[in-house]
Parts: C-alpha cells; sequence; structure tokens
C-alpha cells in the first residue's frame, strides 16, 4: 500500500464501485440492483439517487466509459430528475465520496444558492491556477495536468433545463499531453455549484491518498509520500 499525491493522479486503483458503495452504505442509501446489470441506490427521502453503470455502458466522456451518474429530484415523486453528473472510471473515489457526503446533507439537494465563483476560489484555496482568458471559470492543477472549466455540455448529458447551447461544469485528468485520459467527469447545468465546489476542493486537496497501484499514464508524475 502506497500513500501518493497528486490525489487527481492517483487513479481509482480498481475499487470505484466498492469504495463509492461503502459511502452511500455508510449513508443508509437503499440499493437495488437492476435489469441493465447497474446498481441503483437512493437516499433514504427519495430526492438523491447515485447509480453504477459501468456494466450497461451508456455512453463516453472523452473516450471513457461512464460508471457514476448522481442526480437529485425536488421531490420523491417526480418522474424527472433535476440535474444529473457523469463520472468515468478512473476517478479518485475521495473526490466523489466527498460530494456524496455534501449531497446528503443537503436540505434541498436541487437548489443552487452560489455562484460560479465557488468552484473557481475552492480550486485556487488549494494551489490550482486560475485561467487568463477566463479566471472566473477555469482553473488548471500547477503540474497543468488536470483542468475543471465550465463549457458547453457534452451530448447525452441531461438537464431538466430544456434550452439548447447550456454550458455545466466538465473536469478531466490528462496526465500526458496528447495521450488518453485517465478520468472525466460532467456537471449538467443545473447542478448547485457549491457541490461542485466540494468535489473540486476534494480533487485538488494535497492530502495524499493510498492506493495499492497507480495509473501507468501518471507514474512519472505521482510522488509516494510512504509505503505502509
Amino acid at each position: 500500500m502506497y500513500s501518493v499525491t497528486p490525489r487527481h493522479l492517483a487513479g481509482d486503483d480498481g475499487v470505484l464501485a466498492e469504495r463509492i458503495g461503502d459511502t452511500l452504505a455508510g449513508l443508509g442509501w437503499r440499493m437495488w440492483p437492476t435489469a441493465r446489470h447497474t446498481l441503483l441506490y437512493v437516499s433514504p427521502d427519495g430526492l438523491r439517487g447515485a447509480e453504477w453503470i459501468l456494466a450497461a455502458y451508456p455512453f463516453e466522456l472523452g473516450g471513457l466509459p461512464v460508471a457514476w451518474q448522481l442526480s437529485a429530484r425536488p421531490h420523491a415523486a417526480s418522474a424527472l430528475t433535476e440535474w444529473n453528473a457523469y463520472f468515468t472510471a478512473g476517478i479518485p473515489p475521495e473526490a466523489l465520496a466527498d460530494l456524496l457526503i455534501a449531497l446528503d446533507a443537503r436540505e434541498a439537494p436541487h437548489v443552487s444558492f452560489d455562484g460560479p465563483e465557488t468552484v473557481i476560489n475552492a480550486l485556487s484555496a488549494q494551489g490550482w491556477i486560475r485561467d487568463v482568458d477566463r479566471p472566473r471559470t477555469t482553473a488548471t492543477d500547477p503540474g497543468l495536468s488536470s483542468s475543471v472549466s465550465m463549457e458547453m455540455l457534452p451530448p447525452l448529458i441531461e438537464d431538466a433545463d430544456p434550452r439548447p447551447d447550456l454550458v455545466g461544469w466538465q473536469a478531466w485528468a490528462e496526465p500526458v499531453l496528447g495521450a488518453a485520459y485517465l478520468w472525466c467527469a460532467s456537471f449538467s447545468a443545473s447542478v448547485p455549484n457549491d457541490l461542485v465546489a466540494v468535489f473540486a476542493s476534494s480533487l485538488a486537496s494535497p492530502v495524499p491518498v493510498p492506493r495499492r497501484t497507480v495509473p501507468k499514464s501518471a507514474e512519472g508524475r505521482l510522488t509516494v509520500v510512504r509505503r505502509n
């Protein structure tokens, strides 16, 4: 077991489903297997959902299959979700777990309270660099291998807002410029900015994370803090 940093390049250690499933179970969310071979988790109040959808292979982000989908509803009986967020395999489980804990604690998971500067401020506080041309909506890690940016939504990203040309927060890691992405995340337009900020702050945290294996593409950019 290694403790490594930076977190955004540490990968998921091949245990993304288990780590997040344990987090949701600890929060008291109920789980059902579906006919699509996915695992659906629902919060006790029915307002929040998380689904492990890798087996269904619904679509890709940055050439990577989506593994987790999070959603929120204004009412438990609502057929449509207010917003959705999507995460591919390879994403650090710590960042996704922190987001889920914040989502679970939120009284109204579908309402946005803060502006986009909340996300960039969270990243700046962890030492990430604001983009010169878009300082309020884009930040990059000091190693220039990961970015969080407000962009036009990719195809198949679902949101309650039906307007075309919507923008939402997108995040990705590219350890080697021009090579394959390590992971990608996409937040639909109505995801509350303060929730994205929790994800971003955890992603950029300098606190080392435990890993048994690390992504090959990031081996030269990771620092092993200690071996256990």
